[in-house]
């Protein structure tokens, strides 16, 4: 079953627990309240959500829609387009938009602000940065999905960026791969430093390129990622990722004369 057909099941919040769990809940109690009372069937919950990776799985997926139903706000401007557009970015079938709506219209309605949501899943990720990573890209995919990212937007992020762990420097390096992975470089938007993609200054050595590089491509391979949690409905983002880690390495080998 895809990901986003379990994320109602009464499983996921227990398993989860923590604000995300509890806004999980909530809104499966009232899909079947609503069910129960036009006389349909309830669903069972899937009996694999007892996996500690499913449960995993069910908490990043989560974390998704409500800090992207969070980020709509930053701006002042919320709209249907950011379910569209997490559709879109995430390959969600017709049949499960349903879902992903109601958790992110429930997430909108929802006075608390995104820090306890924040402060779960880097907990729940410490040990996995590269997962949190992947976490802070599709939340950049989504603020641009509309085509801009404005200073506002960048802000929040950068919030939530120092609440899951990463220094500024670290959130420096990600929004250069988010330049280089979401908008193809044009005259007005030239390509990012691709010592700033891999975190690095121009005066690291070629060997401490080399090895950083090998890092990164170690800790964001897409195999890895699924093996931590990352659902594979929500790859698209970390594929772009590893692409624009060796794009940035290919230009600088190619300057530097790296065999």
């Amino acid at each position: 079953m895809a990901i986003w057909g379990k994320l109602l099941g009464t499983a996921a919040g227990l398993a989860m627990g923590g604000p995300l769990g509890a806004l999980l809940g909530a809104v499966a109690g009232h899909v079947y309240d609503q069910w129960r009372a036009e006389g349909r069937i309830l669903p069972k919950a899937p009996p694999d959500l007892i996996d500690p990776l499913d449960t995993r799985r069910v908490a990043f997926a989560t974390a998704v829609i409500v800090l992207g139903a969070k980020l709509a706000k930053a701006d002042g401007v919320v709209s249907r387009d950011e379910v569209r557009a997490f559709k879109e970015l995430f390959d969600v079938d017709d049949a499960d938009v349903g879902s992903v709506a109601r958790i992110f219209d429930e997430a909108k309605r929802s006075p608390e602000g995104f820090e306890p949501y924040a402060r779960q899943v880097a907990a729940l990720f410490a040990e996995d940065p590269a997962v949190l990573e992947a976490l802070l890209d599709d939340l950049f995919a989504l603020a641009a999905a509309d085509g801009a990212l404005n200073q506002a937007e960048v802000a929040w992020l950068a919030r939530l960026a120092a609440i899951l762990g990463f220094t500024q420097r670290d959130f420096a390096a990600i929004l250069a791969r988010y330049g280089a992975t979401l908008r193809p470089p044009t005259p007005r938007a030239p390509e990012p430093d691709p010592y700033a993609v891999l975190g690095l200054n121009r005066s690291a050595s070629d060997a401490e390129i080399r090895a950083t590089w090998r890092r990164l491509v170690r800790e964001h391979h897409p195999d890895r990622l699924i093996a931590q949690g990352v659902p594979e409905e929500m790859l698209k983002q970390a594929n772009a990722r590893l692409a624009a880690i060796n794009a940035a390495y290919d230009r600088i080998a190619k300057e530097r004369g790296l065999g």
